[in-house]
Order: structure tokens, then sequence, then C-alpha cells
């Protein structure tokens, strides 16, 4: 008796938007995460580059954000050359950072309103991205379950 297991074959539609999306999202956390690297350089250098804020409840010193920044930057870049690469831990890893860097850039909000908006967008996007890229959708047509044959 042979048995034949079922192939499951991505629909081309949606492949080339999961790959595509993909190859998006790793270069957005590519680029944020340099952005992020050289962000934090900035903070650490000079303690007058983001306005100061008065009694916030995430606040941080400046040189503290910076280094969160430079931290956090360099995880998400490494990992974003990690998901162009096709690296299988870099889709599992970029999801998480993508959640800690959009919660970073929520909790930095007063010093940066806009960027930090736009960041956060770019964690919802990669986070999506990477999540959905790894499904795998059936053709439609008769359900190919195991089959013996005599």
């Amino acid at each position: 008796m042979v048995q034949h297991t079922a192939r499951t074959t991505p629909h081309p539609k949606h492949s080339a938007w999961a790959t595509g999306g993909t190859a998006f999202a790793g270069v957005l956390m590519l680029v944020s995460g340099v952005l992020g690297v050289l962000n934090g350089i900035a903070g650490i250098a000079a303690n007058d580059v983001y306005a100061r804020v008065g009694n916030y409840v995430y606040g941080f010193s400046l040189t503290a954000w910076g280094w969160v920044h430079v931290v956090i930057g360099a995880l998400v870049a490494v990992t974003g050359w990690g998901v162009l690469q096709g690296r299988d831990w870099a889709r599992a890893v970029g999801v998480g950072l993508a959640a800690v860097y959009m919660v970073e850039y929520f909790m930095f909000l007063p010093y940066a309103p806009v960027w930090s908006f736009i960041a956060i967008a770019i964690g919802a996007f990669a986070i999506w991205s990477l999540v959905t890229a790894g499904r795998v959708e059936q053709p439609p047509g008769p359900s190919r379950g195991n089959r013996g044959t005599l």
C-alpha cells in the first residue's frame, strides 16, 4: 500500500504578496534599526537633541533613551538583515522585536511624536508581514488527505 501525503502549494497571488511583504519588512527593519542606532547616538552625544518633557510617566534621561535606542535599533537591524537572508529564526525574533520596538516608541512619543507614530506603523506592518508570510493556502478542489492505492 502506497500512501500519498498532501502537498500544499501557495496560491501565486498570495505568495507574491507574502514574499514581497516579507522583503519589504526586512528592509524596513534594517533601515529603522540603523536609524534607531543613529537616533540613540545623537541622544547619548548631546542631551539637547530632543525636547525635554516635564513630568512624564515614562520619563527617562535622554542619555538612557539614547542607549535604549542604540540597543533595540541594533537588534532590529540585525534581525532585519536575517529576514532579508530568509532565516527562519529572524522571522520569529522579528515579530517579538517589532512588538518591543512599538512599545519603545509609544513610550518615546512625547519626545518625537511624528517619528514615533511612523515607527509604530512600521512595527505593525513588520509584524503583519512576518506572521502572514508563513501561511500556506491550499488551492480549491477536492480534499487531498492520505489516500492508499492497492
